[in-house]
Protein backbone atom coordinates (compact mmCIF):
# COMPACT_ATOMS: atom_id res chain seq x y z
CA UNK A 1 0.00 0.00 0.00
CA UNK A 2 1.34 3.27 -1.10
CA UNK A 3 0.38 6.95 0.43
CA UNK A 4 -0.36 9.96 -2.41
CA UNK A 5 2.07 12.56 -0.96
CA UNK A 6 1.60 15.71 -2.82
CA UNK A 7 4.86 17.62 -3.99
CA UNK A 8 5.12 20.64 -1.63
CA UNK A 9 6.91 22.78 -3.62
CA UNK A 10 4.39 22.54 -6.54
CA UNK A 11 1.59 23.17 -4.05
CA UNK A 12 3.28 26.45 -1.77
CA UNK A 13 4.17 27.34 -5.97
CA UNK A 14 0.56 27.42 -6.94
CA UNK A 15 -0.49 29.02 -3.72
CA UNK A 16 2.03 31.54 -4.44
CA UNK A 17 0.96 32.05 -7.96
CA UNK A 18 -2.85 31.94 -6.55
CA UNK A 19 -2.35 34.92 -4.16
CA UNK A 20 -0.33 37.16 -7.00
CA UNK A 21 -3.29 37.19 -8.63
CA UNK A 22 -5.07 40.33 -8.95
CA UNK A 23 -8.85 39.55 -8.15
CA UNK A 24 -10.97 39.76 -11.23
CA UNK A 25 -14.57 39.85 -9.53
CA UNK A 26 -16.25 42.65 -11.26
CA UNK A 27 -19.56 44.16 -9.93
CA UNK A 28 -22.71 43.93 -12.25
CA UNK A 29 -22.85 47.11 -14.34
CA UNK A 30 -26.59 46.75 -14.27
CA UNK A 31 -29.67 47.50 -11.93
CA UNK A 32 -29.56 46.37 -8.50
CA UNK A 33 -31.78 43.58 -8.58
CA UNK A 34 -32.29 42.98 -5.28
CA UNK A 35 -35.57 44.38 -3.75
CA UNK A 36 -34.03 46.43 -0.60
CA UNK A 37 -31.03 48.47 -1.55
CA UNK A 38 -29.34 48.99 1.50
CA UNK A 39 -26.81 52.11 0.75
CA UNK A 40 -23.90 53.33 3.07
CA UNK A 41 -23.39 57.44 2.76
CA UNK A 42 -20.26 58.47 4.05
CA UNK A 43 -18.25 61.69 4.04
CA UNK A 44 -16.48 64.08 6.91
CA UNK A 45 -17.93 65.22 9.31
CA UNK A 46 -19.90 68.27 9.08
CA UNK A 47 -20.12 67.92 5.29
CA UNK A 48 -23.63 67.54 5.21
CA UNK A 49 -24.83 64.06 4.93
CA UNK A 50 -27.40 64.31 7.89
CA UNK A 51 -29.14 67.51 5.38
CA UNK A 52 -28.39 65.39 2.08
CA UNK A 53 -30.06 62.53 3.89
CA UNK A 54 -32.78 64.13 5.19
CA UNK A 55 -34.06 65.67 2.46
CA UNK A 56 -33.09 62.76 0.20
CA UNK A 57 -35.52 60.16 2.08
CA UNK A 58 -38.59 62.40 2.75
CA UNK A 59 -38.31 63.05 -1.73
CA UNK A 60 -38.31 59.36 -1.97
CA UNK A 61 -40.81 58.59 0.08
CA UNK A 62 -42.86 61.36 -1.10
CA UNK A 63 -42.66 59.24 -4.52
CA UNK A 64 -44.12 56.56 -3.01
CA UNK A 65 -40.62 54.46 -1.79
CA UNK A 66 -40.82 53.10 1.31
CA UNK A 67 -37.11 54.27 3.26
CA UNK A 68 -35.47 53.32 6.47
CA UNK A 69 -33.12 55.86 7.39
CA UNK A 70 -30.57 54.75 10.12
CA UNK A 71 -28.09 57.11 11.77
CA UNK A 72 -25.03 55.09 12.22
CA UNK A 73 -22.66 58.37 13.51
CA UNK A 74 -22.12 58.96 17.50
CA UNK A 75 -23.25 62.25 17.00
CA UNK A 76 -26.53 60.83 16.48
CA UNK A 77 -27.58 64.00 14.42
CA UNK A 78 -28.81 62.11 11.31
CA UNK A 79 -32.61 62.43 12.45
CA UNK A 80 -32.75 65.90 13.66
CA UNK A 81 -33.38 67.53 10.34
CA UNK A 82 -35.72 65.20 9.60
CA UNK A 83 -37.48 65.07 12.84
CA UNK A 84 -37.27 69.46 13.31
CA UNK A 85 -34.36 69.39 15.76
CA UNK A 86 -36.01 66.73 18.00
CA UNK A 87 -33.56 63.84 18.87
CA UNK A 88 -34.89 60.87 18.95
CA UNK A 89 -33.87 58.11 21.80
CA UNK A 90 -31.03 55.79 20.25
CA UNK A 91 -30.73 52.18 19.96
CA UNK A 92 -27.70 51.96 22.74
CA UNK A 93 -28.74 53.94 25.10
CA UNK A 94 -32.63 52.88 25.11
CA UNK A 95 -31.18 49.58 25.01
CA UNK A 96 -28.73 50.26 28.43
CA UNK A 97 -31.81 51.75 29.99
CA UNK A 98 -34.36 48.53 29.39
CA UNK A 99 -31.35 46.05 30.12
CA UNK A 100 -31.25 47.71 33.32
CA UNK A 101 -34.77 48.03 33.91
CA UNK A 102 -35.46 44.23 32.74
CA UNK A 103 -37.60 44.81 29.58
CA UNK A 104 -37.09 44.25 26.37
CA UNK A 105 -36.51 46.80 23.93
CA UNK A 106 -39.44 46.97 21.13
CA UNK A 107 -39.54 49.32 17.55
CA UNK A 108 -41.61 51.87 19.28
CA UNK A 109 -38.82 52.61 21.45
CA UNK A 110 -36.33 53.63 19.08
CA UNK A 111 -38.06 53.64 15.23
CA UNK A 112 -39.89 57.15 14.48
CA UNK A 113 -42.21 58.33 11.55
CA UNK A 114 -42.24 61.28 9.33
CA UNK A 115 -43.56 62.12 6.00
CA UNK A 116 -43.63 58.14 4.97
CA UNK A 117 -39.73 58.02 6.35
CA UNK A 118 -38.73 55.67 9.14
CA UNK A 119 -36.13 56.84 10.83
CA UNK A 120 -33.56 55.53 14.01
CA UNK A 121 -30.19 56.41 15.43
CA UNK A 122 -27.46 53.78 16.62
CA UNK A 123 -25.98 56.11 18.78
CA UNK A 124 -23.08 55.24 20.91
CA UNK A 125 -21.21 55.78 23.65
CA UNK A 126 -20.74 58.80 26.29
CA UNK A 127 -17.00 60.46 25.73
CA UNK A 128 -14.28 58.74 27.37
CA UNK A 129 -16.40 55.86 27.79
CA UNK A 130 -16.06 53.22 25.00
CA UNK A 131 -15.42 52.61 21.18
CA UNK A 132 -17.37 54.43 18.92
CA UNK A 133 -17.24 51.69 16.37
CA UNK A 134 -17.83 48.98 18.66
CA UNK A 135 -21.00 51.06 19.72
CA UNK A 136 -21.94 50.63 15.74
CA UNK A 137 -21.49 46.74 15.55
CA UNK A 138 -23.60 46.79 19.31
CA UNK A 139 -26.66 49.18 17.30
CA UNK A 140 -26.74 46.50 14.46
CA UNK A 141 -26.75 43.37 16.52
CA UNK A 142 -29.62 44.64 18.40
CA UNK A 143 -30.83 45.40 14.92
CA UNK A 144 -30.94 41.61 14.04
CA UNK A 145 -32.43 40.75 17.64
CA UNK A 146 -35.38 43.58 16.20
CA UNK A 147 -35.37 42.05 12.74
CA UNK A 148 -33.98 43.57 10.50
CA UNK A 149 -33.63 40.86 7.95
CA UNK A 150 -37.16 40.48 8.07
CA UNK A 151 -38.28 44.27 7.20
CA UNK A 152 -39.62 45.32 3.94
CA UNK A 153 -38.31 48.47 2.60
CA UNK A 154 -37.32 49.74 -0.84
CA UNK A 155 -33.86 51.59 0.50
CA UNK A 156 -32.21 51.07 3.30
CA UNK A 157 -30.23 54.54 3.98
CA UNK A 158 -26.71 54.35 6.57
CA UNK A 159 -25.32 57.29 7.86
CA UNK A 160 -21.33 56.86 8.20
CA UNK A 161 -18.84 59.03 9.63
CA UNK A 162 -16.18 58.73 7.16
CA UNK A 163 -13.52 60.88 9.02
CA UNK A 164 -12.89 57.35 11.37
CA UNK A 165 -11.66 54.45 9.36
CA UNK A 166 -11.79 51.96 12.35
CA UNK A 167 -13.78 48.40 11.83
CA UNK A 168 -16.91 49.37 13.15
CA UNK A 169 -17.35 52.61 10.57
CA UNK A 170 -16.52 49.97 7.82
CA UNK A 171 -18.75 47.33 8.46
CA UNK A 172 -20.86 47.99 5.30
CA UNK A 173 -18.15 47.55 3.06
CA UNK A 174 -16.05 44.78 4.77
CA UNK A 175 -19.05 42.21 5.52
CA UNK A 176 -21.04 43.12 2.26
CA UNK A 177 -23.83 44.59 4.65
CA UNK A 178 -24.08 47.58 2.09
CA UNK A 179 -24.70 47.47 -2.05
CA UNK A 180 -23.22 50.45 -2.94
CA UNK A 181 -21.97 53.37 -1.39
CA UNK A 182 -22.54 57.04 -2.02
CA UNK A 183 -20.02 59.67 -0.93
CA UNK A 184 -20.87 63.17 -0.02
CA UNK A 185 -18.04 65.79 -0.38
CA UNK A 186 -17.07 69.63 -1.50
CA UNK A 187 -14.90 71.39 -3.35
CA UNK A 188 -12.28 71.24 -0.34
CA UNK A 189 -9.42 69.06 0.09
CA UNK A 190 -10.14 67.47 3.97
CA UNK A 191 -13.83 66.38 2.69
CA UNK A 192 -12.05 64.54 -0.39
CA UNK A 193 -9.66 63.05 1.47
CA UNK A 194 -12.26 61.34 3.25
CA UNK A 195 -13.85 60.65 0.45
CA UNK A 196 -10.55 59.13 -1.68
CA UNK A 197 -9.94 56.75 1.90
CA UNK A 198 -13.23 55.77 1.74
CA UNK A 199 -12.63 54.91 -2.45
CA UNK A 200 -8.91 53.19 -0.97
CA UNK A 201 -11.45 51.09 1.70
CA UNK A 202 -13.54 49.73 -0.92
CA UNK A 203 -10.56 49.01 -3.41
CA UNK A 204 -9.18 46.79 -0.60
CA UNK A 205 -12.04 44.89 0.22
CA UNK A 206 -13.00 44.27 -3.11
CA UNK A 207 -9.23 42.22 -3.40
CA UNK A 208 -10.46 40.45 -0.64
CA UNK A 209 -13.49 39.10 -2.68
CA UNK A 210 -15.72 42.20 -1.56
CA UNK A 211 -18.90 42.98 -3.94
CA UNK A 212 -19.20 47.07 -1.83
CA UNK A 213 -18.75 49.41 -4.85
CA UNK A 214 -19.14 52.94 -5.40
CA UNK A 215 -22.64 54.44 -6.60
CA UNK A 216 -20.87 58.25 -7.28
CA UNK A 217 -20.56 61.22 -5.22
CA UNK A 218 -23.25 64.21 -4.20
CA UNK A 219 -21.49 67.43 -4.27
CA UNK A 220 -22.64 69.43 -1.54
CA UNK A 221 -22.10 73.43 -0.96
CA UNK A 222 -20.71 73.45 -4.57
CA UNK A 223 -19.16 77.28 -5.39
CA UNK A 224 -18.42 75.87 -9.00
CA UNK A 225 -14.80 75.57 -8.29
CA UNK A 226 -14.79 72.26 -9.69
CA UNK A 227 -12.28 70.49 -7.53
CA UNK A 228 -15.08 67.81 -6.12
CA UNK A 229 -15.84 66.92 -9.97
CA UNK A 230 -12.38 66.65 -10.95
CA UNK A 231 -11.68 63.99 -8.06
CA UNK A 232 -14.50 62.27 -8.97
CA UNK A 233 -13.45 62.12 -12.62
CA UNK A 234 -10.30 61.21 -11.40
CA UNK A 235 -10.98 58.35 -9.48
CA UNK A 236 -13.91 56.88 -12.09
CA UNK A 237 -17.01 57.73 -10.44
CA UNK A 238 -20.21 59.81 -11.64
CA UNK A 239 -21.46 62.74 -9.94
CA UNK A 240 -25.16 62.30 -8.87
CA UNK A 241 -25.85 65.68 -7.82
CA UNK A 242 -24.65 69.78 -7.33
CA UNK A 243 -26.07 70.91 -4.53
CA UNK A 244 -25.22 74.82 -4.63
CA UNK A 245 -23.82 76.79 -1.95
CA UNK A 246 -27.19 78.99 -1.17
CA UNK A 247 -28.02 81.15 1.33
CA UNK A 248 -32.08 79.68 1.53
CA UNK A 249 -30.38 76.34 1.77
CA UNK A 250 -28.33 77.40 5.03
CA UNK A 251 -31.16 78.82 6.42
CA UNK A 252 -33.30 76.31 6.05
CA UNK A 253 -31.07 73.54 7.02
CA UNK A 254 -29.98 75.46 10.24
CA UNK A 255 -33.67 75.97 10.89
CA UNK A 256 -34.13 72.52 10.35
CA UNK A 257 -36.46 72.86 7.38
CA UNK A 258 -37.19 69.93 5.08
CA UNK A 259 -36.68 71.22 1.02
CA UNK A 260 -36.54 67.90 -0.22
CA UNK A 261 -40.26 68.10 -1.27
CA UNK A 262 -42.02 68.76 -4.58
CA UNK A 263 -43.71 71.76 -2.46
CA UNK A 264 -40.09 73.05 -2.34
CA UNK A 265 -38.07 75.44 -4.74
CA UNK A 266 -35.46 72.70 -4.35
CA UNK A 267 -37.64 69.43 -4.83
CA UNK A 268 -36.98 69.23 -8.21
CA UNK A 269 -33.01 69.06 -7.19
CA UNK A 270 -33.66 66.31 -4.56
CA UNK A 271 -35.96 64.07 -7.19
CA UNK A 272 -32.88 64.04 -9.54
CA UNK A 273 -31.17 62.59 -6.99
CA UNK A 274 -33.39 60.13 -5.67
CA UNK A 275 -33.78 58.96 -9.30
CA UNK A 276 -29.57 58.76 -10.00
CA UNK A 277 -29.27 56.86 -6.46
CA UNK A 278 -31.65 54.36 -7.96
CA UNK A 279 -30.13 53.53 -10.84
CA UNK A 280 -26.13 54.49 -10.44
CA UNK A 281 -24.78 50.81 -10.37
CA UNK A 282 -21.61 50.66 -7.74
CA UNK A 283 -18.35 50.72 -9.18
CA UNK A 284 -15.18 50.03 -8.80
CA UNK A 285 -13.17 53.00 -7.49
CA UNK A 286 -9.27 54.02 -8.84
CA UNK A 287 -8.16 55.86 -5.54
CA UNK A 288 -5.50 58.91 -5.55
CA UNK A 289 -2.30 58.66 -3.85
CA UNK A 290 -1.64 61.85 -1.76
CA UNK A 291 -0.25 63.83 -4.28
CA UNK A 292 -2.30 62.62 -7.07
CA UNK A 293 -5.13 64.55 -4.77
CA UNK A 294 -3.39 67.58 -3.86
CA UNK A 295 -2.35 68.27 -7.73
CA UNK A 296 -6.47 68.79 -7.85
CA UNK A 297 -5.99 71.86 -6.23
CA UNK A 298 -4.06 74.89 -6.74
CA UNK A 299 -0.21 75.33 -5.58
CA UNK A 300 -1.69 78.21 -3.33
CA UNK A 301 -3.99 76.69 -1.85
CA UNK A 302 -2.45 73.08 -0.30
CA UNK A 303 1.18 73.84 -0.51
CA UNK A 304 1.85 71.18 -2.91
CA UNK A 305 4.91 72.71 -4.55
CA UNK A 306 6.89 72.47 -0.89
CA UNK A 307 9.62 70.61 -0.97
CA UNK A 308 10.49 68.72 2.10
CA UNK A 309 14.07 69.26 4.08
CA UNK A 310 15.68 66.43 5.81
CA UNK A 311 16.12 67.25 9.73
CA UNK A 312 20.01 66.19 10.54
CA UNK A 313 21.10 64.42 13.53
CA UNK A 314 22.68 67.98 14.73
CA UNK A 315 19.12 69.86 13.85
CA UNK A 316 17.75 67.74 17.06
CA UNK A 317 19.91 68.31 19.05
CA UNK A 318 20.25 71.57 19.42
CA UNK A 319 22.25 72.84 22.06
CA UNK A 320 24.02 69.70 22.56
CA UNK A 321 25.13 69.25 18.97
CA UNK A 322 28.72 68.04 18.24
CA UNK A 323 31.29 65.60 17.64
CA UNK A 324 30.45 62.74 19.68
CA UNK A 325 33.47 60.32 20.82
CA UNK A 326 33.39 57.11 19.10
CA UNK A 327 34.09 54.32 21.09
CA UNK A 328 34.43 52.51 17.90
CA UNK A 329 38.36 50.57 17.55
CA UNK A 330 39.41 50.96 13.85
CA UNK A 331 42.00 48.99 12.91
CA UNK A 332 44.10 50.10 9.40
CA UNK A 333 44.85 48.09 6.49
CA UNK A 334 47.77 45.79 7.14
Amino acid sequence: MTLDIPNLKDFDARLREEAAEEPTLEIPQGEPTKKTQIIAIYGKGGIGKSFTLANLSHMMAEMGKRVLLIGCDPKSDTTSLLFGGKACPTIIETSTRKKLAGEEVKIGDVCFKRGGVFAMELGGPEVGRGCGGRGIIHGFELLEKLGFHDWDFDYVLLDFLGDVVCGGFGLPIARDMAQKVILVGSNDLQSLYVANNVCSAVEYFRKLGGNVGIAGLVINKDDGTGEAAAFAEAVKIPVLAAIPQDDDLRKKSANYQIVGSAASQWGSLFAELAEAVAGAPPVRPKPLSQDGLLNLFSAETTGKDFVLDPATDDDMRGKYAGVKVSLEVVYDNV
